[in-house]
């Protein structure tokens, strides 16, 4: 029996990096998001890896609707990905759908084995608000 896959895991699924067009695109401003629960596993162990996702960027033509950038970053959850490789390809996504004039992210993973990661990548010339 194939067991319909749940809502929320669909929704997950069908994620897009939504974007809609920058409604202030001649006044520089910054914004910043949030992302405390994301997951993904160890390449190396398979255990699941914890952090918190903190993007700030400044809008060129295209700002990230909220709820898919969440649907988008939950679809990490099942992926074997290391902190490094799954830190930079979330920029790379976003940078490549909203065209931003700065973006950084930061990927705070949680301490596994006494080890704490800070993984920070950016993208542009971040230019005075």
């Amino acid at each position: 029996m194939t067991q319909t896959p749940l809502y929320g895991e669909r929704a997950i699924a069908e994620a897009e990096l939504i974007c809609f067009d920058n409604p202030r695109p001649g006044r520089p401003y910054e914004v910043s998001i949030e992302l405390p629960e994301f997951t993904c596993k160890c390449p190396f162990s398979g255990y699941p890896d914890f952090a918190v996702l903190r993007l700030i960027y400044q809008p060129g033509p295209r700002v990230v609707e909220l709820k898919a950038i969440k649907l988008y970053v939950n679809s990490y959850r099942d992926q074997s990905i290391s902190h490094e490789e799954v830190t930079n390809r979330i920029l790379d996504d976003l940078v490549a759908a909203t065209a931003p004039v700065w973006m950084q992210l930061e990927a705070d993973f949680n301490p596994r084995g006494n080890v704490h990661t800070v993984v920070r990548v950016s993208h542009g010339t971040r230019q005075p608000c």
